[in-house]
């Protein structure tokens, strides 16, 4: 974490900040390690604190290497205040995005008891850390993945006629956990027949039927760290017209898979996908971006979308995910996960088969 804490100095010495006030949790697991439900971390120019009551005063010494360990008691502004004032904290950063209005009004309070302090409004600094994946960062996606593709090929044995969604969505959690996932990285999507058109269609009571597609995006966490694949099958003989519209959007992955590479921008990825999709007759089929950032969080930097004008750079980790959805009849996404390397190389995560419209039954 020792490096964390330098590159997190450095961004805070660049925007004249003392130090960091940090509350949002996947950031403060990523700054600190510490994978409980509450804490605090507080980094200043030469001290680490992770502040934490007395349930998880223990676990943060065994996790929190390198961090000076503060029980605050029975209330955490006065031990807050008394910290900033041994340190002389003067300017103190806070994640703006990530605390609520009642917050703000209970921490301006330390501006009345600790002398010259100035509560800074801050977006993005850890976040824009966190968008670089170190080497155990990429380990732990690549297993989540790996966890997720074993559930598919799983999955294939389990799919027929007469099952609810909601029994298909259970099953690939249940598997996943089984493999050594603590849970579903999201909520599962399973979205079959009509339903499939929903680019985002929870689970749900519908009963699967012969000749549905079978939409599934879904994913696990291990270590902390998200997967994210989709993959659509067909129960039964699949129309003309399935093939049609499954082979447009393989194409299109193909394509951006093919494409991407750091240097690009976001957009530039998407525009990929995105023309051939329109080229093909279904522009408008497509809503949705082409892709984003996983690691702590399913969804972070950077953008792969219209409007993303975030560079893409080594070390980065992105979906691929065009769709087509057609209302009330049918829809088909396909994504996988790919971390973006030097020289314009990647390495595609996600292995699960998909170079046909797979027919289940």
């Amino acid at each position: 974490m020792n490096r964390r804490i330098d590159q997190l100095r450095s961004a805070l010495d660049a925007q004249q900040l003392d130090g960091m006030f940090i509350v949002q949790p996947e950031n403060r697991r990523y700054i600190s390690g510490f994978t409980g439900t509450s804490g605090y971390v507080v980094i200043t120019a030469d001290k680490a604190f992770f502040i934490t009551d007395f349930r998880y005063v223990d676990q943060a010494r065994e996790q929190c290497v390198g961090y000076e360990i503060v029980n605050q008691g029975n209330a955490l502004l006065p031990t807050l205040a008394d910290l900033l004032k041994r340190q002389h904290v003067k300017r103190l950063g806070f994640e703006q995005d990530f605390v609520t209005y009642g917050d703000v009004q209970r921490y301006k309070t330390l501006e009345e008891v600790v002398p010259g302090l100035s509560l800074v409004p801050t977006s993005g600094v850890l976040e824009l850390l966190r968008i670089i994946k170190d080497d155990s960062e990429v380990a732990s996606i690549q297993r989540a993945a790996d966890i997720a593709d074993a559930a598919f090929t799983h999955i294939l044995g389990y799919l027929r006629p007469g099952l609810s969604e909601k029994e298909v969505a259970l099953e690939l959690e249940t598997f996943m956990r089984k493999q050594g996932a603590s849970g579903p990285s999201f909520e599962t999507i399973v979205a079959s027949g009509w339903r499939s058109s929903l680019p985002h269609g929870v689970a749900s009571d519908k009963v699967l039927e012969s000749g549905d597609f079978v939409k599934m995006d879904y994913g696990a966490f291990y270590e902390g760290y998200c997967s994210d694949i989709t993959r659509t099958v067909v129960l039964g003989k699949p129309s003309d017209k399935q093939r049609e519209v499954y082979n447009v959007v393989l194409e299109a992955q193909r394509l951006a898979l093919e494409a991407a590479k750091a240097g690009m921008t976001g957009q530039e990825l998407d525009a990929v996908a995105r023309s051939y999709i329109a080229g093909k007759g279904y522009g408008e089929a497509f809503g949705h971006s082409l892709g984003h950032g996983i690691g702590l969080q399913i969804h972070e930097g950077p953008r792969v979308s219209s409007s993303g004008s975030d560079l893409l750079k080594p070390q980065m980790v992105i979906t691929i995910e065009p769709g087509i959805y057609l209302s009330q009849w049918g829809g088909v996404r396909i994504e996988d996960d790919v971390l973006l390397l030097e020289g314009g190389e990647k390495r595609i995560f996600t292995h699960s088969p998909k170079q046909e419209l797979i027919s289940v039954g």
